[in-house]
C-alpha cells in the first residue's frame, strides 16, 4: 500500500488547499447574487452578464473544492466529536455542489431564451442558494476553528502515545 508521507498538519502538501478554492467559490456565489440583484432592479443587463458567467466558473470550481474537501477530509484524524459535524459538511458539500450546477444550468436557460429577463423565482431560488452558502461557511469555519482539523497543535495532540 502506498503510504503518503505526511508534514506537522496530516498533510502532503503545506498547507490545506480546500480552504482556498472554497473561499474563491463562495465569492462567485456572492458576487452572482449581488449582480443578480442588481441588474433585477436596475435593468442592466451586463450585470445579469456578469452573474452568468461567475456561476458558471463557481460551478467547476465547487466541483475541485468538494474532491480536494474530501482528500483531506480522508487525510485528516477524525475524533467523536468532529464526526457529525464532518459528516453534515460533507452532506452539505455534494449537495452544494449539485445545487449550484443546477442553477447555473437553470441561469444557462434563461440566458439564452431572455438574456435581458430575470424571472423573480430565480432570486428567490438564489437567495435560498446564499443561505445555504452561509450555513456551509458555518460548518467549515467549526471544523477548523473549534475542532482543528489540520491544525498543527491537534494533529500533534492526536498522534499515538500522546492522546488517550
Amino acid at each position: 500500500m502506498l503510504a503518503l508521507m505526511l508534514n506537522s498538519k496530516g498533510l502532503p502538501y503545506s498547507d490545506p488547499i480546500h480552504p482556498i478554492i472554497v473561499h474563491f467559490v463562495i465569492a462567485m456565489v456572492f458576487f452572482s447574487f449581488f449582480c443578480d440583484v442588481v441588474g433585477y432592479f436596475s435593468r442592466n443587463v451586463r450585470f445579469l452578464e456578469v452573474s452568468f458567467w461567475n456561476m458558471l466558473v463557481a460551478a467547476i470550481a465547487i466541483f475541485v473544492a468538494i474532491i480536494v474537501g474530501q482528500l483531506e477530509a480522508g487525510l485528516a484524524q477524525v475524533y467523536p466529536a468532529v464526526q457529525p459535524t464532518l459528516n453534515f459538511h460533507t452532506v452539505m458539500g455534494w449537495s452544494l455542489g449539485a445545487f449550484v450546477a443546477g442553477m447555473t444550468a437553470w441561469r444557462f436557460v434563461i440566458r439564452n431564451r431572455h438574456p435581458q429577463k430575470l424571472p423573480p423565482a430565480y432570486l428567490g431560488v438564489a437567495t435560498v442558494l446564499v443561505c445555504l452558502v452561509f450555513l456551509q461557511v458555518y460548518l467549515g469555519s467549526k471544523l477548523f476553528w473549534v475542532y482543528g482539523l489540520h491544525v498543527k497543535p491537534v494533529v500533534e495532540a492526536m498522534q499515538p502515545g500522546i492522546s488517550p
